[in-house]
């Protein structure tokens, strides 16, 4: 009994974990690309390769509104506003993926 309420935990958990890619292709992917490669609006650099911990400094800044690179904090800022911390550090180790 116990390994079948340990299998019915791990799956739920698993339908309720974030998924980077879904993720990105939701809310990052007509910007920044199919693989990250493209400057957003012409503005951003690339962000494929990023590492997770620095998408995670620049997602947490256009959230809380303390950044605005190149002027994109405005149409930033509404993407990431609603993105739990869960959410946000998905997306940034799928982005670290990225090459």
């Amino acid at each position: 009994m116990n390994k079948a309420i340990f299998l019915l935990v791990s799956v739920s958990i698993s339908m309720f974990a974030e998924d980077g890619a879904s993720i990105y292709a939701q809310n990052c992917q007509n910007c920044h690309g199919d693989d990250g490669k493209k400057a957003a609006l012409n503005k951003a650099a690339p962000i494929a390769g990023w590492d997770k911990a620095k998408t995670i400094e620049a997602l947490n800044g256009y959230k809380d509104g303390s950044r605005n690179t190149t002027g994109l904090g405005k149409i930033m800022t509404p993407k990431v506003k609603t993105l739990t911390d869960e959410q946000i550090s998905a997306v940034s180790e799928y982005i670290a993926t990225l090459k």
